[in-house]
C-alpha cells in the first residue's frame, strides 16, 4: 500500500496548507474594520472607505490583469461573476444592510453563507455532505451569534434583513466561484488574474455606488486615533489595502482551491472572532463573557467542520478537500 499511503498523506498536506490559509484569510480580514474605524470615525464615509480599499487593492494588482489578460476572452463569465458578488456585492449589501440594522444582526446575517453554501454543494451541485460538516456549520452561526451579541439589539427591519441576506448569498457566490476551475475538463484558471480582474470589476461598480468625487481626501494625509494613540492614516489605509484586501483575497482563494467551498466557508466564521478580539486588544472594546464562549464554539464548529471532510477520488467531484482542487477565484468581509 505504499501508493496509497502516499497520496494519503499529500492530501492530508494540501489540507492542513489550506487549513493555514483559510485562517491567514480570516485574520487579515478580520483586521478590516479595526484598521478602517478610525478612519471613519475621523470623518471618512464607510462607502469611501470601502472604495478606498477595493480601489487600492485593485491598483496593486493592475500588474497581474495585466499578465493574465487572457482571462477576458477565456472566462469573461467568471471574472464578471467574481467582481460583482465575491468584491461589490457582499461589501455594497453588507454596508447599506448596517445603515438599517445593528451590525451584529447584520454580521451574523451575512455568515450564514457556509449553511447556504452546504445547501447548494447538497441541492445544486448534488455532491454529498457530512453531517460532521453540518453540525460545524450550526456551531459555528451558533457562537457566532454569541460573538456578535445578537440579543443586545434585534428590531426587525425587513429590507435591512434582506439587504444582510443579500450579502450571504453574495459571500456564497465568492466561495462557490473560488472553487471554479477544471471539473468540466477546461484548464483552471489562475486565481491571482481572476482577484486582479475581479478587483478591477469591484472597482467599478464601487464608483458609481460610493461617488468618491465627494470624499474629504485632507483626511488621508492626518492621523486617526486608536485607543488614545494617534496613528498616520496612510498607514491604516495601507493596512486595509494590502493585509485586510491583497493578502485576505489571496490566502482565501487559495485555501478554497485546496479545501473546499463549505470548508473554508465554515472556517471564514473565525473573521468574527478575529475582528472582536483585534478590536479589544487595539481599540479598547472589551470582550464579555458570552463573546468568548461563542469565540470558542466557533473554533470548535470550524475544527469539526474541516476536520470531516472526504477526500476525492480521481474524477470524482465530493464535497471534501484535495491537493488537486481546482478554482476560479470574500467575501467581504465587512
Amino acid at each position: 500500500m505504499p501508493v496509497r499511503t502516499y497520496v494519503s498523506s499529500e492530501s492530508s498536506r494540501a489540507k492542513g496548507v489550506g487549513l493555514g490559509l483559510a485562517v491567514a484569510s480570516a485574520i487579515a480580514f478580520g483586521g478590516s474594520g479595526v484598521a478602517a474605524k478610525p478612519l471613519i470615525e475621523a470623518g471618512l464615509d464607510p462607502l469611501h472607505v470601502v472604495w478606498l480599499r477595493v480601489t487600492g487593492a485593485a491598483l496593486v494588482m493592475l500588474p497581474l490583469a495585466w499578465r493574465h489578460r487572457a482571462l477576458l476572452r477565456s472566462r469573461p463569465a467568471l471574472l464578471a461573476g467574481f467582481g460583482l458578488l465575491g468584491v461589490a456585492g457582499v461589501q455594497a449589501f453588507y454596508f447599506a444592510a448596517i445603515s438599517r440594522i445593528p451590525v451584529g444582526v447584520a454580521l451574523l446575517v451575512e455568515y450564514l453563507a457556509p449553511a447556504l453554501v452546504l445547501g447548494w454543494v447538497r441541492f445544486v451541485q448534488r455532491r454529498p455532505v457530512t453531517r460532521a460538516a453540518a453540525l460545524g456549520v450550526v456551531l459555528a452561526v451558533g457562537g457566532l451569534a454569541c460573538v456578535v451579541e445578537v440579543w443586545s439589539g434585534l428590531g426587525f427591519d425587513a429590507l435591512g434583513l434582506l439587504l444582510a441576506l443579500a450579502a450571504a448569498c453574495c459571500q456564497v457566490g465568492y466561495f462557490v466561484l473560488s472553487d471554479q476551475g477544471g471539473d468540466s475538463g477546461q484548464e483552471a484558471p489562475d486565481p491571482l488574474g481572476v482577484i486582479a480582474y475581479g478587483l478591477l470589476l469591484g472597482s467599478v461598480v464601487l464608483t458609481a455606488v460610493s461617488r468618491p468625487w465627494g470624499m474629504d481626501w485632507s483626511v488621508l494625509a492626518d492621523t486617526a486615533g486608536m485607543n488614545g494613540t494617534d496613528v498616520p492614516a496612510w498607514l491604516l489605509l495601507g493596512w486595509i489595502v494590502l493585509l485586510a484586501t491583497v493578502v485576505a483575497y489571496v490566502t482565501g482563494v487559495i485555501s478554497v482551491r485546496r479545501l473546499s467551498p463549505q470548508v473554508a466557508g465554515v472556517v471564514a466564521c473565525l473573521e468574527a472572532v478575529i475582528a472582536t478580539v483585534l478590536a479589544w486588544v487595539l481599540l479598547g472594546e472589551h470582550l464579555s463573557a458570552p463573546q468568548v464562549v461563542g469565540g470558542a464554539v466557533v473554533l470548535l464548529g470550524a475544527f469539526i467542520a474541516q476536520s470531516s471532510a472526504p477526500a476525492r477520488n480521481a474524477g470524482e467531484p465530493v464535497a471534501g478537500s484535495s491537493p488537486e482542487r481546482e478554482l476560479s477565484a470574500r467575501g467581504t468581509a465587512a
